[in-house]
């Protein structure tokens, strides 16, 4: 009986060993593929609501740690989260920026109420002031979409004040440079009548 238990313990002993063993092979260690770095940064994109139905293509080389962002968004504002979001999600992968920024552009004939009414909300959120007819909201959705396109114009400075055709623009720019621009593309957007300039330039 005594040898019995005496083998018990020895095996035991012998398990716990070998369960200890410094020769047991570390857990494999799973290294990350394009494709779930491409998943990743796509998955943040479609997660935030503005950026949801931006036209984005998602390009990944773990080995050489780069992410290469191609595609279409309507204002330079959207370019810069999408980017921030890749950077954010992959950490010292370097994002090469390819994303074109194309202004929004819809014919007074394929223009809705249903777009009017949004362009009217999101007038109310900012502080510009639109005329009744659906044509000023028409062109406060173009002229605030090419100011959102320009590197050059602060479009979140600049307000958008738009009626009878008149635009008018207000608001506090950085440079004599940015005024002359944020006119050029409002006198530049077909339906405009005439662009009255109250935009302010920082001492």
């Amino acid at each position: 009986m005594k040898h019995t238990t005496r083998s018990l313990v020895l095996a035991s002993s012998l398990l716990v060993w070998s369960a200890c063993s410094p020769s047991t092979p570390p857990p494999e260690i799973v290294k990350l593929t394009d494709s779930d770095v491409e998943r990743a940064i796509e998955s943040r994109i479609n997660e935030n609501a503005v950026l949801g139905g931006a036209k984005v293509d998602v390009d990944a080389d773990v080995d050489k740690k780069a992410v290469t962002l191609s595609g279409t968004v309507n204002s330079e504002t959207l370019r810069t989260q999408i980017v921030e979001i890749a950077r954010n999600t992959q950490p010292g992968f370097v994002i090469n920026d390819k994303i074109d920024v194309k202004p929004l552009d819809v014919s007074l004939e394929k223009y809705t109420e249903d777009m009017a009414a949004k362009a009217r909300s999101s007038a109310r959120e900012t502080g510009d002031k639109l005329g009744d007819s659906l044509e000023d909201a028409w062109l406060h959705t173009k002229v605030t979409a090419k100011l959102a396109a320009s590197k050059t114009t602060p479009a979140r400075k600049i307000n958008v004040d738009v009626e009878k055709n008149i635009v008018t623009l207000r608001g506090e720019v950085e440079s004599v440079e940015a005024s002359r621009e944020a006119i050029r593309l409002a006198r530049e957007t077909e339906g405009v009548r005439r662009v009255v300039n109250l935009l302010k330039v920082k001492s």
